[in-house]
């Protein structure tokens, strides 16, 4: 697949099959997510995958539940606080492999250089014919100090983009998308 095409039809899959993705193809996009480039090349990221279904569902479930806790907080959820009340909804959407991009502390511009990373990512796993999504919804719960004493994250990670992995059932259609909004050019 040329990069081009690549970029163009890439979206973002929220209908998985109950296929779980090996490891060596998780291994393989970790590869292209390392591959990123770094602010002084530190390379301040690190992964965290998850393959347990019922365990994301357990997290999607609390997650949903942290979510309506915080909704004065952060008006902008409230649009979806019929889908976080909804049992069956979750918010990986059934697929079967979560993989999390923590940022390492101390490192300057690491959130940015993870989202670098989860680009390479995602434009893997389009490439071999995997969806991904970028879960938004997660990473609040993610970033708990509970959640990450249960994972064994280390102090000062932070968990910046978690990426849902799978085989689509379905793929979703091209959106249209906006021409730049140019601010400038001399």
């Amino acid at each position: 697949m040329e990069l081009k095409e690549a970029i163009n039809n890439r979206r973002s899959v929220r209908s998985y099959t109950n296929t779980t993705v090996d490891k060596a193809t998780i291994e393989k996009l970790l590869d292209s997510a390392v591959q990123a480039p770094s602010a002084m090349n530190s390379q301040p990221w690190a992964y965290a995958i998850i393959q347990d279904g019922a365990l994301l569902k357990e997290y999607s479930d609390r997650s949903k539940h942290y979510l309506l806790s915080i909704l004065d907080q952060v008006p902008q959820l409230n649009k979806y606080k019929a889908a976080f009340e909804n049992p069956e909804f979750n918010i990986f959407y059934n697929a079967q492999s979560l993989i999390i991009i923590f940022a390492k502390p101390s490192e300057l511009h690491s959130s940015e250089d993870c989202c670098l990373a989860a680009q390479n990512l995602m434009l893997t796993a389009h490439n071999l014919a995997l969806g991904t999504c970028w879960i938004g919804f997660a990473r609040a719960f993610l970033n708990l100090p509970e959640v990450k004493a249960e994972l064994r994250i280390p102090t000062g990670y932070e968990a910046i983009a978690p990426i849902i992995v799978g085989y689509p059932q379905v793929n979703p259609p091209a959106v249209p998308k906006k021409s730049p909004e140019i601010l400038f050019w001399k």
